[in-house]
């Protein structure tokens, strides 16, 4: 195991909540972050900016360089990834976290939502690896990690949300996929999901399925991220990865300082048996 000091981690939608927890953690290394989100100015609703992130991140010891991107535009990521390489002299790590929800039945997803969640999860996805892979390639320990589900064919996981559900296992299948074809050329791919929601703002999402106080605080998923990020090996390559899970494996048992609410049972993450 090593530290993320001196690497470069493109990391999609960090202006808050995982992707911010996942930058600050690396941050605390050392790191180079490259903050690619929308979130440029201040939002009525929604707190964090890629500014905002980046004073936090240089405050924890990292280097930041904030981008607005839409990933959805092949341009904006082409433009960002360009930057990245001419600041930090290239790309190490990329961290797709960047994914939109919209939970409903078929009759009630309207067809901009759905475009919406292709758009971001799985084209998003795929863009930004396509765009980064000439980059990762020349590092000595390039890795990709996607914030997506293990893959579960259970029928009860889409029939409540069927569109969301395809759009995040296609964020799961690029791992399966691209784990397998960049595998004897050093790139590591893999997938972590969390064991139980997590309070970032996605949970207004949920139609009041999950209270604030039944979830986690981010910084799980981010601790968890940094075990596999720093692994100086391709011991994750292929995996789909439980944030739970692999801090056990590392040593940690006590999960209550991510707590929202101590004594509150916890509400467990969708597609998870």
């Amino acid at each position: 195991m090593t530290t993320l000091e001196g690497k470069t981690l493109f990391i999609t939608g960090a202006s808050r909540g995982i992707g911010r927890a996942i930058a600050c953690r690396a941050a605390r290394d050392g790191a180079n972050i490259v903050i690619a989100a929308k979130s440029e100015r201040p939002h009525a609703k929604l707190p964090g900016t890629i500014s905002s992130v980046a004073k936090e991140i240089e405050q924890a010891g990292g280097n930041a360089l904030p981008i607005r991107t839409d990933i959805r535009d092949e341009a904006q990521v082409s433009a960002a990834v360009d930057q990245a390489v001419g600041h930090f002299g290239g790309i190490d790590m990329l961290v797709n976290n960047a994914s939109a929800i919209y939970l409903a039945g078929t009759l009630d997803t309207p067809m901009k939502r759905f475009d919406l969640m292709f758009d971001v999860n799985v084209r998003g996805t795929y863009l930004c690896s396509q765009t980064c892979l000439p980059h990762l390639l020349k590092s000595e320990c390039s890795k990709i990690l996607n914030l997506a589900p293990p893959p579960n064919l259970d029928p009860r996981w889409f029939k409540e949300h069927v569109a969301y559900s395809i759009a995040k296992y296609g964020m799961s299948l690029c791992v399966l996929g691209m784990a397998e074809e960049f595998a004897d050329r050093g790139l590591s791919v893999s997938a972590l999901w969390p064991r139980t929601v997590i309070a970032t703002a996605a949970i207004q999402m949920l139609g009041g399925r999950v209270k604030p106080e039944q979830c986690r605080h981010p910084e799980i998923v981010a601790d968890a991220a940094h075990l596999i990020l720093s692994a100086s090996d391709q011991r994750y390559n292929g995996k789909f990865l439980i944030d739970e899970n692999v801090l056990r494996e590392s040593g940690i048992s006590d999960f209550s300082r991510y707590l929202v609410s101590p004594g509150t049972a916890l509400a467990p993450d969708l597609f998870l048996d």
